[in-house]
């Protein structure tokens, strides 16, 4: 996992925004999330019903709004607006929207 804020993007007119943050030259696929407060992403999602949710490239999730917590390989990560996380590739990863003040989540895949 690489943790940024948005003030570490660079200026940039070509390629996407996230060059030189994540390796890849281009953004694959994506969306805009609104969980609601206290959700956690892919519950159960892995084979046989394991928790467990990886890919094999990587998974920049930018907070644009709210607090929620990014489980990662078991261990919490706090996040608030204007994070941005990038999960690598085989990382198991979920997102936990904060009950009280939930996040909406930009997730791209890169």
């Amino acid at each position: 996992m690489k943790r940024y804020r948005l003030s570490d993007l660079t200026d940039t007119s070509e390629g996407h925004f996230l060059e030189g943050l994540v390796a890849g030259s281009r953004i694959g696929g994506g969306g805009l999330s609104f969980p609601a407060g206290g959700r956690r992403s892919h519950t159960a999602d892995g084979p046989g019903g394991r928790d467990y949710h990886t890919h094999d490239d990587y998974e920049v999730f930018v907070i644009l709004q709210g607090k929620g917590v990014m489980e990662l390989d078991g261990r919490e990560h706090p996040m608030t607006t204007g994070d941005i996380l990038v999960v690598e590739p085989g990382e198991d990863h979920h997102l936990i929207a904060d009950r009280d003040d939930p996040c909406v989540t930009l997730w791209l895949h890169v």
